[in-house]
């Protein structure tokens, strides 16, 4: 197989925040080497407000040719960020992410919101087309770098997308 398409997508308001870290170490962790395309949702700024910006659509592009996206947002009023949201509204339903393999992955202070990915963030990622084949991923925003943070997830999920990943066809 050869080396997949990754994406790795921050929806912070904050711009190289931890969420865009812990973002890139999960798709690295997963596919063993750095995500080809990074977009932190935030310096795309004000083109997010409409539609047909350049830069926004050079972003969704990024992303719909992708093989793997991980899609980070904080925990925000027990939700994905607003920036997100607005980033993926400019994606067509049911087909938008089409062919995508795609991992939710939210941060959070503590394990009140837990299934704020799996509740919240994977439907909207079904919506849109991706094939969202294993749990999503919630993280302390203070402990996912920590050795051994991700092990347990990766142990349990990884092979599933990584079975993903090797049949795909994108032809």
């Amino acid at each position: 197989m050869n080396s997949p398409t990754v994406t790795v997508v921050a929806g912070n308001p904050k711009p190289s925040s931890r969420t865009l870290e812990a973002a890139q170490l999960v798709a690295t962790a997963i596919t063993g080497t750095p995500p080809t395309t990074v977009i932190d949702v935030i310096d795309i700024g004000p083109g997010l407000l409409g539609w047909g910006d350049p830069a926004v659509t050079e972003a969704v592009r990024a992303v719909a040719v992708s093989d793997l996206v991980v899609i980070a947002s904080p925990t925000f009023k027990a939700t994905y960020s607003g920036v997100l949201k607005l980033f993926l509204d400019q994606f067509a339903s049911g087909d938008g992410m089409a062919g995508v393999t795609a991992v939710p992955l939210m941060l959070g202070a503590g394990p009140a919101h837990h299934l704020a990915p799996e509740l919240l963030l994977k439907p909207v990622l079904v919506e849109l087309g991706a094939v969202v084949p294993v749990q999503g991923l919630y993280l302390s925003d203070r402990g996912f770098a920590e050795p051994g943070a991700l092990d347990p997830w990766l142990t349990r999920w990884r092979p599933a997308i990584t079975t993903m990943l090797s049949s795909r066809d994108r032809s």
